[in-house]
Formats: structure tokens, sequence, C-alpha cells
């Protein structure tokens, strides 16, 4: 009885391997993953909801066995961060993750108003796969305006004495990228033509997208808007994810990277709408 109940285990085991490598069969889904993760309106209730997102998707590599690599982080003057870009890397990483961007809710009571009202926060998420260099993504250097600042925050000294860190503006798009987490320029230049890419790619993949909707007319049910997710700390604790309908109770394991169910029910729900 042991041996068939261990047999079955295994078969189940077997069964969800490959109903997810069924999902996660997207052109791009293997690849690295590059985030960008911005705060909405509202200063440092914002700011301060921007870096627990930027915490949970570190939490989740952690767990999950990703790479994660802070590319650019642009500290808040009080609490949070202005900006961050983070590349995550491993097998299916942008498959996963893909399903984070779009534009995540908080509903609390804030930490930073004296007479304890609720607040409501936003921050927004983008992603889009890292793309080989073979890639046909024509970068015209007249097309972009290159800035060189300081770099803030961690990296020793020697980061704080020399302008190493890169902006690089695309002047057609308007995508600004930013690179300070190696020590040379030139090295940081890289790294931002790769994430600048890597934008540039997933722009034009999106615009086709669109292309091929207004052709054959866009299927995608209304709900499948910006608004993805919201999180709740008062008056009730729960995660909804307003495109699957999933929610979890458990916030506080949410919030620390549990957010595997939510990837999972995304991929299943694209699969249903495809």
């Amino acid at each position: 009885m042991k041996e068939i109940k261990k047999e079955i285990e295994s078969l189940k085991e077997d069964l969800e391997e490959i109903e997810l490598r069924t999902l996660l069969s997207g052109r791009h889904d293997k690849n690295n993953a590059i985030m960008t993760i911005h705060p909405g309106a509202g200063g440092i209730e914002s700011q301060d909801w921007a870096q627990m997102l930027m915490r949970m998707y570190l939490r989740w590599a952690e767990r999950s066995g990703y790479n994660a690599q802070m590319v650019d982080l642009q500290p808040g003057e009080e609490a949070g961060i202005k900006s961050a870009t983070i590349t995550f890397s491993g097998d299916y990483a942008y498959g996963y993750l893909k399903a984070e961007a779009g534009v995540h809710r908080l509903v609390r009571i804030s930490p930073f108003d004296a007479n304890k009202r609720r607040h409501t926060s936003f921050a927004s998420v983008i992603l889009c796969p890292e793309v080989e260099d073979d890639t046909e993504v024509e970068i015209r250097e007249d097309d972009i305006k290159m800035d060189t600042f300081r770099a803030s925050g961690a990296g020793g000294q020697h980061v704080n004495k020399t302008s190493s860190a890169v902006r690089l503006t695309h002047i057609p798009s308007g995508i600004v990228v930013s690179c300070q987490n190696e020590r040379s320029q030139h090295k940081n230049k890289a790294v931002a033509m790769k994430v600048l890419k890597a934008r540039l790619y997933d722009l034009e993949m999106k615009a086709k997208e669109k292309q091929m909707e207004d052709i054959v007319g866009d299927k995608k049910d209304i709900a499948w808007g910006n608004q993805i997710r919201s999180y709740v700390l008062q008056p009730y604790r729960m995660v909804k994810d307003h495109r699957t309908g999933l929610e979890i109770g458990d916030v506080d394991s949410v919030l620390d990277g549990g957010i595997d169910r939510f990837l999972r029910e995304f991929l299943k729900e694209k699969m249903r709408h495809s």
C-alpha cells in the first residue's frame, strides 16, 4: 500500500512538472528577467510600498534559487525607494515573473501618519526578458543621451568619489535606464545598454501584439487591466489577484516572498485565455 501511495505521489509530481512546462512555453519564458519598480504618486507612502515590493521579490528569488542582482537603486529622501532595477538569473525567471507586471495596490494604516489614518498606495512593476546579444534591436548612438553621476549607497568609497554611475535616455521612446552597480563607468554603461535593449525589444513585441489584437479583435477580458493585485492590511488582511480571483489571507507570508500560487494561477489563467 505504501509503495502504491509513493508511486501516486511521484506521478502527481511528474504531471505537475509537465503542466508547468506547458504553461511556460512562451518564446522568452526561459530567459532571465529584468524588473523595474516605480512608486506611484503619494511621496513617502508609495516609496515605502515600492521598497516592500522590492523586498518581496528579492525574498522570492532567495527562496526559489534565482540569482537577483541590483542594477540600479534610487533611495527615497526619507524612506523607501524612488526606483529599483533588478535582474533575476536562472531558468524560466521571465516565465514566472511576467505575472508581476502591472500596478500593485496597498491599503494599510500609514506608519508615517501621526493620526493613524488608512492610506492607499500604488507602485508599478515593469518586466521584460533579458535578450541575447545577437537579438536585432537597432539602437542608434544619436538616439541616446548619456549622463554620469556619483553612485549612492553601497559600493565603498571608490564608488562615491567618481562619477561611475551611468544614466541612458533613449530619446525616441523616452525610456530612461540607470546602472550604478559596477565599479567602472564602462561596465555600468554595458549593463545599462543591456537593460535598454531588453526594454526596447519588449516595447517592439508589445507593439506587434497590439497590431495583432487590432487585426483579430482584442479577446482579452477587461479584468486583465493595469491594477493586478491588492494587498490589504487594514481593516482586514488579504492579498487578492484581480485577474485570477485568487485570495490569500496570510499577507505576511506573501510579502515575505510567498508568491508562487499567484504566479501559477496567472499562468493557468493565461493558458485559458489564449
